[in-house]
């Protein structure tokens, strides 16, 4: 894939492997009407409105648990537990009724405000499951080098979430 300059900038080649498909167009309607599985769906998506509604609905989920190959999962940011608690009640609700689990995980994202709520959702796979051990020993078996961020430690600690989002997550 070849991808602007800017873009290169942000995802330091990454994009450029072959297993890596960039979908920039109606994520609906694509879902909606593919045929191909995915190890990985991973949505940023705008905020919840307008035209972006939809793709915050059980429908929209369905249809991307639709896509994914067994064992495969989901990904999407849902909202700030600080600023958002009731988007984070409604989103959670909304993707436990079409995947068996719902992990939702936090991370600190500066530009959004600070601690911001994920979620990997799928129907075999529970990332609380893997030791920080087993995910060093993944990232190294595939050979992924120069990480600025992710670890086995850093995958443990975005599971281990405070109280006030347990108690929004239920």
């Amino acid at each position: 894939m070849t991808t602007s300059p800017i873009l290169r900038a942000v995802h330091h080649g990454r994009l450029d492997d072959p297993r890596v498909a960039l979908r920039i167009e109606d994520g609906f309607a694509y879902v909606r009407n593919a045929a191909d599985r995915y190890d990985l769906i991973v949505l940023d998506l705008t905020d919840p409105g307008g035209p972006s509604l939809p793709l915050y609905s059980v429908d929209f989920y369905r249809a991307c648990a639709a896509r994914l190959a067994p064992g495969g999962a989901m990904t999407l940011h849902i909202a700030s537990p600080v600023a958002h608690p009731e988007r984070i009640r409604r989103g959670i609700t909304t993707l436990r009724a079409v995947f068996p689990h719902v992990t939702p995980y936090l991370t600190s994202i500066p530009l959004y405000g600070g601690l911001w709520m994920m979620a990997c959702c799928a129907a075999k796979l529970d990332p609380r499951a893997l030791s920080a051990a087993e995910v060093d020993t993944r990232i190294a078996a595939r050979g992924i080098a120069d990480l600025q961020y992710y670890n086995g430690d850093m995958h443990r600690a975005a599971l281990a979430l405070p109280n006030f989002v347990r108690a929004l997550v239920g």
